[in-house]
């Protein structure tokens, strides 16, 4: 894919607490679990560092981080197939989140 001249990528985007509860809103697409809709898109979407502080949001909402995806996954068991993943899995174990 490339850019328009116009365009430029954006690189290190800031996420302060209003744009990391930003990722509190949304409907999931049928067939999946809101909760783990939220969370995997989190996830796609932000360092590690942000997550962190999503999760915390997240969970303070009454939000489950055991959530499952329409395959029956929570998102720690599939991350746990991502090389980069293991700053996020150590986030979600600490928020009680199970493979």
């Amino acid at each position: 894919m490339s850019l328009k001249k116009d365009k430029q990528k954006v690189l290190g985007e800031v996420f302060d607490d209003e744009r990391i509860s930003d990722f509190l809103v949304g409907d999931a697409p049928e067939g999946m679990e809101r909760d783990f809709y939220l969370l995997e898109r989190a996830y796609r979407g932000m360092k590690a560092e942000s997550f962190a502080t999503f999760v915390q949001l997240f969970q303070a909402q009454g939000n489950n981080v055991n959530a499952h995806s329409p395959e029956g996954q929570t998102l720690l068991a599939r991350i746990g197939e991502h090389r980069q993943g293991s700053d996020y899995a150590s986030i979600l174990r600490d928020a009680g989140a199970e493979a």
